[in-house]
């Protein structure tokens, strides 16, 4: 049980830390201004056109660190620093987005996975913590609910590690296109790929954090029939 709380501190400092580097990363990158002055909607517009989508727009939403793309209305969204910026890590935040709207005009399987596991996601999370924590007081009585906790939690877990592929086949795409269509310079593809970089590695560590926690679970239900 021990070793359980050891890896989920490590696993918390190594998430505090990838966070730290990825905020000062995207902070230092964009005061770097783009040599073409381009903006991130110019950028997300002209990857779609060049990938042959037409039918995706590029908006505006509010907030830091919101930007996605929603498969469901087919929108690009991006942040203000974003859809206004015209610096490196405009350029790369902007071209990753898109790059999960070329995955989804091309049918990239692993997006399609994750997108097909969402809906039930979405519900059975909303109870998962409840029926865990339920399944840890009723445990000396019954192994069953927390069974079924642990369960759901193994569902969230594997979705985010389909989420893996998913974010950096996007940042390869964005990478391989601002570089070919020389979106950038040399010296600012250098800092699109670090900033890339460090945005996956948040996805790593949380992942392999899910992984910690829901070791930590089974060991609570193996225990328990020990």
């Amino acid at each position: 049980m021990m070793g359980a709380y050891v890896i989920g501190i490590l696993v918390m400092l190594i998430s505090v830390y990838v966070q730290w580097r990825l905020k000062s990363k995207f902070e230092e990158y964009s005061q770097v201004g783009l040599s073409n002055g381009m903006s991130g909607r110019e950028i997300a517009e002209k990857m779609l056109r060049d990938s042959g989508i037409y039918d995706v727009r590029v908006v505006s939403v509010e907030g830091q660190l919101t930007d996605h793309y929603n498969p469901e209305d087919k929108t690009v969204n991006l942040s203000p620093d974003v859809f206004h910026g015209r610096s490196v890590s405009a350029a790369a935040v902007a071209s990753h987005e898109c790059g999960h709207a070329v995955q989804h005009a091309t049918a990239y399987k692993w997006l399609q996975f994750r997108s097909k596991m969402v809906p039930f996601l979405s519900i059975s999370s909303r109870y998962m913590q409840w029926v865990i924590l339920g399944g840890i007081l009723l445990l000396n009585t019954t192994p069953l609910p927390l069974t079924i906790g642990v369960a759901l939690f193994a569902l969230t877990t594997l979705f985010t590690f389909i989420t893996l592929p998913v974010e950096y086949d996007a940042s390869n795409r964005a990478l391989a296109w601002i570089q070919q269509n020389r979106v950038v310079n040399e010296r600012e593809y250098i800092m699109a790929a670090d900033a890339l970089k460090w945005a996956a590695r948040t996805y790593l560590v949380a992942a392999i954090g899910s992984l910690a926690t829901l070791l930590y679970y089974v060991t609570i239900l193996m225990g328990r029939r020990d």
